[in-house]
């Protein structure tokens, strides 16, 4: 069979299946419209883009996990976090721990290197998170680097209500974010919330409105050198103000030792009834973690007693301590 037959045979198939020669062999003339906006340039100090290569590598917490629960802070306001390098952990292990200004330096050390603030697309800084937000930030940070579990921290426990004499219950629990107990908002300042400046509005009968906040690390850092340099200089200071002057303080930013110090001499012509209502006030604000939680026993779900504590020291959160966990 020569192929002109093979070609006739196919052409009478073709047609009695309806099938156009013309049409299969139709060529396509008519590429379309080409949107040149397609292939257009990425411009690198587009705001969203700078945002984009700025936070690679880091991963971005959800704000409701937080102590605060994340109603202090703007409604665009976002933390996002990376692993502890190397050489962050070697200036971390230069800690003293029995200096409390030297463990503070550190800790803020890791938040500083590790963490960054955004405000949409505007860079913040470490200083605008709560205080009371800070462990769990830094806990969060210590997760990261130590992501295979390699790097355990035990909490003993304290006591035991176990119902039985013969239940083998927990030695210890793990210190990790998901582990954390927070303290519960008061009922009575709940009230006064104000979403709209995320900060409590109280209204009082004889002093007015009160704003007051929980303190962020700015605020907090600008008051403790304040008073260490009072300390140092050996010169006197209302050391009452430092409990009650960071809920009434918002913004670190150009909050100078001037300012302070106009803040503490207004607070002199306070009366006493009115400094004694705001250093409640401040004593029911705390928002953070608390120092001692409860969790039902592993092995007969009773309650067991467990402090926070940093098992071979503050230190252990970024340096491991457990040498016989590593070596074989």
């Amino acid at each position: 069979m020569n192929n002109e037959y093979e070609e006739s045979i196919k052409k009478e198939f073709e047609a009695a299946e309806g099938i156009s020669v013309e049409a299969t062999e139709e060529k396509t003339t008519d590429l379309g419209n080409v949107d040149p906006n397609r292939f257009r340039r990425v411009d690198p100090n587009d705001p969203e883009i700078k945002k984009l290569n700025e936070l690679t590598g880091y991963i971005e917490l959800d704000l409701s996990l937080l102590p605060s629960a994340g109603k202090f802070y703007r409604d665009d306001f976002e933390i996002h976090i990376r692993a502890a390098r190397v050489g962050e952990i070697r200036d971390y292990s230069t800690m003293e721990e029995t200096n409390v200004r030297d463990i503070d330096e550190k800790l803020n050390g890791i938040i500083a290197q590790c963490t960054k603030i955004m405000y949409g697309s505007q860079r913040g800084s470490y200083k605008d998170l709560l205080e009371e937000d800070r462990i769990y930030v830094i806990l969060s940070i210590r997760e990261l680097t130590f992501k295979d579990g390699e790097h355990r921290l035990m909490m003993p426990v304290k006591d035991r209500k176990c119902s039985t004499g013969s239940c083998k219950s927990q030695e210890s629990v793990e210190l990790r974010t998901n582990n954390l107990q927070f303290q519960e908002e008061d009922s009575l300042l709940s009230k006064y919330y104000d979403p709209e400046t995320r900060s409590y509005a109280i209204e009082t009968k004889n002093h007015g409105v009160i704003n007051m906040a929980p303190p962020t690390i700015g605020v907090m850092r600008a008051v403790t050198e304040y008073a260490r340099a009072k300390e140092e200089e050996k010169q006197p200071w209302d050391k009452s103000m430092l409990m009650i002057l960071p809920y009434m303080q918002r913004e670190w930013r150009g909050w100078t030792d001037r300012s302070i110090f106009a803040s503490i001499t207004d607070f002199q012509g306070w009366s006493s009834s009115k400094y004694s209502l705001i250093y409640r006030l401040a004593e029911k604000m705390k928002v953070g973690v608390k120092t001692e939680f409860t969790y039902p026993c592993e092995t007969c779900g009773a309650e067991v007693t467990v402090p926070l504590s940093f098992p071979g020291g503050i230190k252990s959160l970024f340096v491991i301590h457990d040498l016989s966990s590593e070596l074989l």
